[in-house]
Formats: structure tokens, C-alpha cells, sequence
């Protein structure tokens, strides 16, 4: 007991101070934004946006025509469309009749059908010196190419990922940790991981160069996290990932709209994390960058551990007769577990502040009842993948979409916002708040925090 008390502690704490990595310092905060785009001139790349969509005839005409409306003056949108799939065959066509030589549809003919699949099928009909990738429901920004763009001609990188956020934190008890655990990765963690240059890509706002991928041989079509698979494959050949976000420039999407769907969504992640661990590419990395890929590809399954046996453990203490030292000990690891709800209970505030919305008590009530089941979750969906690999089972898991991001009631709004170009957009919504001194305590996140904001 007392090794293994140690041992949660100890993978509890590492995974909290990564966590908050974005949130050490004033410059650590600063530098998670378009800093490598500041200042460059006019746009000069060509991009092609590729939507891949399956069964997704209720959300994709909107995805398509928000970008389609973005200010970047050189881009096709190429979704992509299965050959057994005619509703959503004839949303992407009715939309490319609307937008004449902007929009190419290109029908995936392989089976199974899977993710991965559909990008490589469409990787010979882009145009574009840069590949975009979106989901299906995705609400993206619209002047988020122009600064990818100068992005890239700033930094020479070979990839540039962008922010990601679910939105609709009170349809349902577990959307608002789905929330909160995106907020955390795109805003913070992805960048520990560019730091030390082993990255797992994102899903989607991922952009790519065309000639680079050509060459790896486009995305692995037998991974189910092939942007993970991706990210470690460019990471294990020494290409740089930048890594840019900016609240007002991430990609809205909405949470699984089931537990089931949730599930299922986790199940196909971790044993997608699985097949990237088995496959061993990062094993060529240098020491501590192998130490940081086995953490991370095997955290999905740590976390449930985690998660489920802190409870366990305080339970048996006060169930069973054992020697106080135990006792004490098998508490322990609940320590830094409260500090995270402090952390969640902050980053749900920060959140509010910056997306325009006020949480009630009842949601900060759902956020600290919510964790028990929700760490439950999480390791049913581990175990479930973990027994899914080992009978060869790797079937495309689709999760479904419903638009929940996209309704007033359920998504958070912004204020009207100036379109690009003029100034640099903040990276925080509240220009008339003062600038704290360079380096002070001021400019920490809990410390801004505190302050109030604006909710």
C-alpha cells in the first residue's frame, strides 16, 4: 500500500504541474499565442482545408460555409465524403455548386472507412502548399489563416497547431470536465510537449506542410489516433511543431452528446495511444523526450488509474483495521487530487472570463461531484480499449454530432469582435484591463484569476 500510495502521488503530481505548465510565469503565458506570426506581412501560402464527414449531412453545410467566409485570400475547402454516404454527399455538393472552384468534393471509396482513410484519399487532389484539417461540426474563426499563415513564414516550422475548445459546458453532467480537460491541453500542456519536441498532435486545426506529408506517406490509415501517430512520427524525425493559441482564434466544437458516445470517443483515443506506444517510433528520440512519450502515451491510462484508486484506497482505510502510518499514507494521494479541483475550479472561472459567461454555483457544484464518475469513465473507457487492442478489434468508433456548440442556449458567445486585419487581437478579451509589469506576480494566471476579471 505504501509503494503504491507514493507511486499515484507521485504520477498525480507530475500530471498537474504539466498541466499548468502555460500558468508558471507571466512569459511562460505570453509565449502560448501567435507570438511567431507578430509582425509579418502579407499572406503567402496556399491552403487546402480538408472537412472529412461521415454521416454528418446535420452539421456540415454550416462548417463548410463559416470557412469559406474566412479573410485569407488563398484556400480551397475539400471535404470529403464516403461513396455509401448520400445525405452528406449532397449537403458537400450542394455547397460546392454555391462556391465554384473554391470547393472540391472528393468521395472516399475505401472500406472500412476510417479518418485517416478519407485524408489520404483526398491528398491528391489539394492544391495547397499547406494542409488544414477540421472536423465536420467545427466553428472556426475567421481569421485564423491569416495568422497560421504568418506562422509559419515566421517560424519555417513544419507544422502549426492550433487551439481546439468544446464549448457547451452545461448540456450535460461530464461536458463541463470535457470542457475544462480541452481548455487545459490546447492552452497549456500541447506547449510543454513543443517545448521538449515531442508532440502528439491534435485532431483537427492541425496544419501540415503538403510536400512534408507527401513524404511520410500521408497519415497512418491503420491508427485510430492518427494525429497523435502523426505528431510522433514528425517529433521522431526532428521537425518542428509550433504550436499557437489564442482564445478568440481556437476552433469551437461541441461535447459527445452521450455517455456512450464519450466512451466510446475515449476508448478510440486510448487504444489509438496504444498502437502509437506499440509501434515505437519515439524510441529514437533522445532520453528525456522517450521518458516524456512514455508518460504521455501510456497517461490516458495512468489517469484512470489514478483516478479510480484514490477513492478506493481512502475507502479501505477507513473500512479496514490497519496500522495508522497506513492509514495516513493511503490519503495521500488525494492531496494533490484537491489541488486539481482548486486548479478546475480557477480554470472554469478563467474560462467564463474569457468566453463571456458567468458560472453558477450549480456548475461549480457539477464540477466537484463530477469527478468521482468522471474518472470512472475514463477507466472504462482504457479498459475497454486495452481488451479491444488485444482481440484486434480497431474498427472507427465514429462520435456522433449534433450542433450543441452551435445553439444559444448551450454555447458561450463573444462580443462583436473588429474583423482582421487591424490591431493584433489580445490574447485576452479585456484590452482597457492595466498590463501587468514585465515578470511581475501580476501576470500569473491564478493571480489574474483572482483579480475578478470580467465574468
Amino acid at each position: 500500500m505504501t509503494v503504491t500510495a507514493v507511486a499515484l502521488t507521485g504520477l498525480a503530481v507530475t500530471t498537474l504541474w504539466w498541466q499548468l505548465h502555460a500558468w508558471r510565469t507571466p512569459e511562460t503565458l505570453a509565449g502560448v499565442g501567435f507570438t511567431a506570426g507578430a509582425g509579418v506581412g502579407a499572406p503567402s501560402h496556399r491552403f487546402s482545408l480538408l472537412v472529412p464527414a461521415r454521416h454528418e449531412e446535420a452539421v456540415l453545410a454550416d462548417t463548410l460555409e463559416r470557412l469559406l467566409a474566412g479573410d485569407h485570400p488563398d484556400f480551397e475547402v475539400v471535404p470529403i465524403v464516403g461513396h455509401d454516404d448520400d445525405a452528406t454527399r449532397a449537403v458537400a455538393e450542394r455547397v460546392a455548386a454555391a462556391h465554384p472552384g473554391r470547393v472540391h468534393v472528393v468521395v472516399d471509396h475505401s472500406w472500412p472507412k476510417n479518418k485517416p482513410k478519407a485524408l489520404n484519399a483526398a491528398l491528391p487532389a489539394c492544391t495547397g502548399d499547406i494542409l488544414g484539417v477540421f472536423d465536420a461540426e467545427d466553428e472556426v474563426d475567421l481569421r485564423l489563416l491569416r495568422r497560421v499563415d504568418a506562422a509559419f513564414t515566421a517560424s519555417g516550422a513544419a507544422v502549426v497547431q492550433g487551439g481546439v475548445q468544446l464549448m457547451n459546458y452545461r448540456s450535460s453532467w461530464y461536458s463541463l470536465r470535457n470542457c475544462l480537460e480541452y481548455f487545459y491541453w490546447f492552452r497549456s500542456r500541447l506547449h510543454l510537449h513543443a517545448q521538449h519536441r515531442f508532440i502528439p498532435l491534435g485532431g483537427n486545426t492541425v496544419f501540415v506542410r503538403a510536400d512534408l506529408l507527401r513524404e511520410l506517406g500521408g497519415w497512418d490509415e491503420d491508427c485510430l489516433a492518427e494525429d497523435c501517430e502523426l505528431g510522433v512520427r514528425l517529433s521522431s524525425a526532428g521537425h518542428t511543431v509550433e504550436v499557437c493559441y489564442d482564445a478568440h482564434l481556437v476552433t469551437r466544437e461541441e461535447t459527445p452528446d452521450s455517455l456512450r458516445s464519450l466512451v466510446k470517443q475515449r476508448t478510440r483515443w486510448d487504444q489509438g495511444f496504444l498502437q502509437v506506444l506499440h509501434k515505437g517510433l519515439w524510441r529514437d528520440l533522445p532520453r528525456w523526450q522517450r521518458l516524456l512519450a512514455r508518460f504521455t502515451l501510456t497517461s490516458p491510462f495512468v489517469q484512470a488509474l489514478t483516478g479510480i484508486s484514490v477513492p478506493v484506497s481512502i475507502a479501505l482505510a477507513l473500512a479496514t483495521r490497519v496500522p495508522v502510518a497506513f492509514a495516513v499514507l493511503s490519503f495521500v494521494p488525494a492531496i494533490p487530487t484537491l489541488l486539481a479541483l482548486v486548479f478546475d475550479a480557477l480554470a472554469l472561472r478563467e474560462f467564463g472570463r474569457i468566453y463571456y459567461t458567468r458560472p453558477r454555483l450549480l456548475d461549480y457544484l457539477r464540477l466537484v461531484l463530477g469527478t468521482v464518475p468522471y474518472q470512472l469513465l475514463l477507466g472504462v473507457a482504457a479498459v475497454r480499449a486495452v481488451l479491444r487492442e488485444r482481440r484486434g478489434e480497431r474498427g472507427w468508433e465514429k462520435t456522433e454530432h449534433v450542433g450543441a456548440h452551435r445553439t444559444p442556449a448551450a454555447a458561450t458567445t463573444e462580443p462583436p469582435m473588429e474583423p482582421y486585419p487591424s490591431e493584433p487581437y489580445p490574447s485576452e478579451p479585456y484590452p482597457s484591463d492595466p498590463e501587468p509589469a514585465a515578470g511581475s506576480a501580476a501576470g500569473s494566471w491564478w493571480n489574474t484569476v483572482a483579480g475578478g476579471g470580467r465574468a
